[in-house]
């Protein structure tokens, strides 16, 4: 049997300070999952390598292939170079009444040569792009199933999908234009000006002073490039949020009538990131036409001080025409370092984005695929244990203290808001308690590592949340080596043989999105029957059977007093039916334990209770005191 001591109206203070491993920024998470949510705030800021230095650190890995695939597309850029020289060649030959077939194949060939080097070049650098992606994807994917659930709380969904998919899609792009691209748009640009000085000295400084001139004005536009793209990143998370609260809640949505309402707030979204986007558009613009123009009036330049020269005998007409092939030549580079620094803009802001995810406080990492721990049941112990979420409410626990002995089932009641959901949260480490000791097993729970201590604990939560997938995928979650013999018998146990007589496909039927095929009841035996196969030593049960119906409720009720008797069972519970059964009941009120006893000795020696099991309790179950 169980036994608990409790402590009336206990204020004990909480010994010892945060643990070492509490980052700052748990202090932000909020309430309970029983509690409103709070307000979701941004990812807190990293100060360290900047956004460069962490986009290199991406590309590092992959240099040896970038240099290639950078150096293929840089020979074929470099056979474009000769293309002017040759047509000067070509029309030197037919001026001295020559034959220009020399020039004209060796035109043809750089022609052909330079496409194949440029295909290639372009091939492996798309390809090293989409293995940065894949890379960085699994990365953050990774971190974030390892993130501290406080961390996770401060953001939504539809902004932490936002990240993975569109932010991490940007490293492909800046990899590709914002760095190997903008290298070689260097080195073809210093080139270009080789073979322009080579052609006239004098046309090269016209040239010069028009473009340095403009390009001064372009640099001036990046600032307000690079913080349109950042602004516009954010935007586009922050509408993927709007969308994934209305499609977390569609049948409340639509039960409601909040249509139009929730489709004006996802608009009103989704206007903000077209604002957003229109306006790096329009400065993107800018910079692209400026750069374009600054091609256009030094080529009007040439023309004019270089036919003057044509005309006066000291400039050929076969250099004139090799140099305004140049000019325009200059037009590639050029576009392509605005293209690449655009690009490297849109990079660095995904690059920090992804590093506000990956710079979260997160869970240490254990063996994945930890087997379940079996054998004896486990003691559990709270000691002046104290702990807040940090917002401007008051500390969930101001000094809990009780004990729950090996076997047997104990319960927690009280109002809400007492902290009972956070006893379990503080059992499974979602957070860490900020004073006192709780120790599991006779261990303090600190010295636990994460995989054993999850492992030896099933928690049924009380929505019951169930994947999309199939029934057997759900059923097999927490235990997926567990054999068939003991699937069959919890989905017996559990009364959900009836459920997979009906399905079409037996336990191989898809149940939809967040189980949206089956009831809650249903939803909740399936729950059950995941911590079963789990063959916990400790279970944790959080209004298990508030969807049951009343046969159901009494066979699951049998089911969890079976439990008892082999493992700990610590029930959060507002039914009648299940306090009555439990071996002790620990009546929480204010973050504090009020009392403990059994429910005959609650009803006789404690208001509070006695009020709960008169309206709360017995409200429930219809059963009477």
């Amino acid at each position: 049997m169980s036994t608990v001591a409790g402590t009336t109206g206990a204020t004990g203070a909480g010994r010892g300070g945060p643990p070492e491993d509490v980052e700052a920024s748990v202090a932000d998470a909020p309430d309970t999952p029983h509690a409103p949510d709070a307000p979701r705030a941004k990812a807190p800021e990293k100060s360290g390598p900047t956004p460069l230095r962490l986009l290199l650190a991406r590309v590092r890995p992959h240099r040896g292939v970038l240099i290639r695939a950078g150096l293929l597309s840089l020979a074929g850029s470099a056979a474009g170079l000769a293309m002017p020289l040759m047509a000067k060649y070509a029309v030197d030959a037919f001026a001295a009444d020559r034959s220009p077939v020399a020039p004209l194949v060796a035109l043809t060939a750089l022609v052909l040569a330079g496409a194949c080097l440029s295909a290639y070049g372009r091939y492996l650098m798309a390809r090293t792009g989409e293995g940065v992606v894949l890379r960085a994807r699994d990365q953050l994917v990774g971190r974030i199933m390892r993130l501290k659930v406080p961390a996770v709380d401060r953001l939504t969904p539809g902004d932490l999908q936002s990240r993975v998919t569109s932010d991490t899609t940007l490293l492909r792009t800046v990899l590709s234009s914002g760095l190997v691209e903008s290298f070689n748009s260097v080195l073809m640009l210093l080139g270009t000006v080789a073979f322009m000085a080579y052609m006239d000295l004098t046309l090269l400084g016209v040239t010069l002073v028009v473009i340095v001139g403009i390009g001064a004005v372009t640099a001036l536009l990046m600032p307000r490039i690079q913080r349109a793209q950042l602004r516009a990143q954010e935007s586009v998370g922050a509408m993927g949020a709007a969308l994934d609260r209305v499609l977390q809640a569609f049948r409340t949505v639509k039960a409601s009538g909040a249509e139009e309402r929730e489709t004006a707030a996802v608009a009103e979204a989704a206007r903000h990131a077209h604002d957003r986007g229109v306006s790096v558009a329009k400065w993107s613009s800018v910079s692209d036409v400026t750069m374009m123009m600054s091609i256009q009036l030094a080529f009007l330049a040439v023309l004019g001080v270089g036919g003057a020269r044509v005309a006066s005998g000291s400039l050929e007409i076969s250099s004139l025409i090799a140099f305004l092939l140049y000019l325009f030549y200059l037009m590639g580079p050029i576009g392509g370092l605005v293209e690449g620094w655009t690009g490297l803009q849109s990079g660095l802001a995904a690059v920090r984005r992804i590093d506000e995810v990956e710079s979260l406080p997160g869970e240490p990492v254990g063996r994945p695929g930890s087997v379940p721990g079996e054998g004896t049941p486990l003691r559990v112990a709270f000691r002046d244990v104290t702990f807040g979420y940090g917002d401007e409410r008051a500390p969930a626990h101001k000094g809990v203290t009780f004990e729950v002995a090996t076997g047997g089932m104990v319960a927690l009641v009280g109002p809400s808001g007492a902290g009972k959901s956070t006893v379990f949260s503080l059992l499974e480490r979602f957070y860490d308690h900020d004073g006192g000791t709780i120790t599991v097993g006779g261990r303090d729970i600190r010295d636990w590592p994460l995989t054993e201590l999850r492992g030896s604990i099933a928690y049924v939560e009380q929505d019951a949340p169930v994947l999309a997938g199939t029934l057997r995928e759900n059923l097999l979650f927490a235990a997926p080596d567990a054999p068939e013999e003991r699937l069959a018998e919890a989905v017996a146990r559990t009364r959900l043989d009836t459920l997979v007589a009906r399905l079409p496909d037996g336990l191989d039927t898809a149940v939809g999105h967040r189980g949206v095929t089956l009831s809650g009841g249903e939803r909740q035996r399936i729950a059950i029957a995941r911590a079963l196969l789990r063959r916990p030593r400790l279970l944790l049960l959080d209004e298990v059977t508030s969807q049951l119906d009343a046969v159901n409720e009494q066979a699951l009720r049998d089911v969890i007093l079976e439990l008892a008797a082999q493992t700990t069972v610590l029930v959060i519970a507002h039914r009648l039916s299940t306090v009555r059964h439990a071996d002790r009941i620990v009546v929480l009120e204010e973050g504090r334990v009020r009392t403990a006893g059994t429910h005959e000795e609650l009803i006789a020696s404690d208001d509070l209770y006695r009020e709960l099991a008169t309206t709360q309790l017995a409200a429930a179950t219809d059963q009477p005191v």
